[in-house]
């Protein structure tokens, strides 16, 4: 039998209650919790809270039921501005003290024994790496799952000076639900008369957005989007660990996320910080999933095979693993199952047939592989040049070479198809799609266009591989880049080209990772700098990690370019010191000549071990 107490008010150090509902088992207690707060309702469903052999996603009330009768209290909390909770929300920034309030607050109920251990994805892994900052008395152990913020600047708001325009969506989807919305139609008929494609495209400013009508939301996204550099705003507790791994909680902890998502690079800066200086332990999984979704074979179009979902290769399901995480680490169960020997359990994408699945996907395969730690040890960056005539070659460049060059019209940027995104719909959806095919998803705008026939598409790829090669970290480009305007983006992919078969008879080319970087920020994210126009400047940009088998046969390609639109918004390649700037055309230069060898950094496992 459980006992709920609902709509339990909790007061934080500023006096706003935040609404708490308590599940306990039967008997006297006092009994360990398990607490998880979360902006997306209390006593609502989660998309990704299913499991492989049961797709139908369990309520968070039935959840905490469940972990109830595992002899758990489990406390759901809305966050402050969120559904029952009282207060402003503001995305991402008081989580940390309001955590830790919380957590005050547990400690001196009753039922509670003194070990508290926080769980929930994504929003629900933020909250709590933002706790753990503060290294609250009682917290016991974590469960972190696709989030938790080393630098939101580099990853989740911002990458490489670019916005990320998830944030948009986000925003206006729970500007909807929120409870000032509820309660007030004029509002809520007022953000649903924008619609959101009629403002991906647009900078938005404070009475002019589509989140008018809701000017918390509306604030906090002008404030993201404005604040360009990496300023004091981004290092705020909450949204920045990187100054506080020192005084990080050393508790047992495990940062899940996936190769299609966008909190895979802050999983493994938080395990690579950590686990060296705790004594934890730490552990870093890493699936082929896209958010939250490590239950199902696919991500996107692509399919990885039966062995891809965490059920019975990480854990018997998502539930038993953290059941059985909190029992053994928390509680001191040595009974309890250990599912993650190793530091870093990691899902090796490639290796299928290359052919139409029943479902009518890329049948991509992958296996599952323990390593001791992250870089996997035995990876060698291997030195590829880029050619002139489209070559991705091991030898450096010819002498005399012309630059390859292209017009990037910030009116027409390249559209985002596929990678590692979330909370995009309806306008970008993650995972892996073929990178030759737009029409179905852009057609509107490019009908029947390939990205690499773009002509500011400029495209790299080796000779068919000899071969199999497996690729496992992250791709550096060092380009030599010149621009007719004062500031531009360049963006960089890392595509998988399969060879034509019967079911794809122009080949597939598979988007693996991406990399931008605002060219003003090529030498500090503290300090931007103009470019001197026409000028040659080296500029690094480090992609998303990945880990794929490149079978013999296939193509290893890096697609150059301006623009990744609307995961990111555009460069106007006007001078950003002064608003009213008009955008303006860009004449982008990559060189590759013996004097400027603009080359990428390829992680190449040799040898990979079964």
């Amino acid at each position: 039998m459980t006992t709920i107490l609902s709509d339990q008010m909790v007061a934080m150090r500023d006096g706003v209650r935040l609404a708490t509902d308590i599940y306990l088992p039967d008997g006297p207690g006092p009994f360990p919790v398990l607490l998880e707060r979360t902006p997306y309702d209390k006593t609502g469903t989660n998309h990704g809270d299913f499991t492989a052999r049961d797709p139908e996603p369990r309520s968070k009330p039935e959840i905490a039921r469940w972990f109830v009768e595992a002899g758990y209290a489990y406390v759901l909390q809305d966050c402050r501005g969120r559904f029952a909770s009282e207060g402003v929300f503001t995305k991402y920034l008081r989580e940390a003290e309001d955590g830790a309030d919380t957590l005050a607050w547990l400690l001196d109920q009753p039922w509670c024994d003194g070990r508290v251990g926080t769980l929930g994805l994504s929003y629900g892994a933020h909250v709590q790496n933002a706790l753990a900052c503060l290294n609250p008395p009682g917290l016991a152990a974590m469960f972190l799952d696709s989030g938790g913020f080393s630098s939101a600047y580099h990853g989740g708001a911002r990458q490489g000076g670019a916005f990320e325009l998830k944030q948009l969506t986000w925003a206006r989807k729970h500007a909807l639900q929120s409870p000032e919305t509820a309660a007030d139609p004029a509002r809520r008929a007022a953000l649903e008369s924008e619609k959101i494609e009629d403002w991906i495209g647009r900078r938005w400013r404070i009475g002019h957005s589509p989140l008018s009508a809701a000017p918390e939301y509306e604030a906090y996204i002008v404030e993201q989007w404005d604040n360009d550099r990496l300023t004091d705003f981004w290092k705020q507790r909450g949204i920045y660990a990187f100054d506080s791994y020192g005084d990080y909680a050393d508790v047992p902890a495990v940062h899940m996320s996936s190769w299609y998502d966008p909190y895979s690079q802050t999983a493994i800066d938080n395990f690579t910080a950590l686990a060296p200086i705790k004594r934890g332990p730490i552990k870093l999984v890493l699936g082929p999933w896209t958010h939250g979704q490590r239950s199902v074979t696919s991500s996107g179009d692509v399919d990885f095979g039966a062995d891809a979902v965490l059920d019975g290769q990480v854990g018997p399901d998502y539930f038993a693993l953290r059941r059985d995480w909190f029992d053994r680490h928390m509680l001191g169960r040595d009974d309890a199952p250990e599912h993650l020997p190793a530091p870093v359990r990691l899902f090796v994408m490639g290796g299928g047939s290359g052919r139409r699945t029943a479902e009518g996907r890329l049948d991509h395969g992958g296996r599952w592989r323990d390593e001791a730690a992250w870089p996997v040890p035995r990876a060698r960056d291997a030195v590829l040049y880029l050619h002139h005539d489209g070559g991705l070659r091991g030898e450096a460049p010819a002498t005399g070479v012309a630059p390859l060059s292209y017009d990037f019209d910030p009116a027409d940027p390249v559209p985002t198809i596929g990678g590692a995104i979330t909370s995009g719909a309806p306008l970008m959806f993650a995972g892996g799609y073929d990178q030759r095919e737009t029409e179905d998803l852009f057609g509107a705008r490019h009908p029947g266009r390939a990205l690499a026939e773009r002509p500011d598409v400029l495209v790299f790829e080796t000779e068919p591989l000899a071969h199999d090669t497996e690729v496992t970290g992250s791709v550096v480009a060092a380009l030599h880049i010149s621009s007719s305007a004062i500031d531009t983006d360049f963006t960089i992919k890392l595509v998988d080209v399969y060879p034509p078969n019967e079911d794809y008879p122009q080949g597939y080319a598979l988007n693996l990772a991406h990399g931008i970087l605002r060219a003003r920020f090529r030498n500090s994210f503290e300090h931007p700098e103009p470019l001197e126009p026409d000028t040659v400047h080296v500029i690094t940009i480090r992609a998303f990690p990945t880990s794929n088998l490149f079978r013999a046969g296939h193509r290893i390609r890096i697609e150059v370019s301006s623009s990744n639109f609307p995961h990111f918004d555009v460069n106007p390649n006007s001078d950003w010191r002064d608003a009213d700037a008009a955008p303006v055309v860009a004449r982008n230069s990559i060189f590759v000549d013996r004097d400027h060898p603009s080359h990428i950094l390829l992680p190449i496992v040799p040898h990979a071990k079964g």
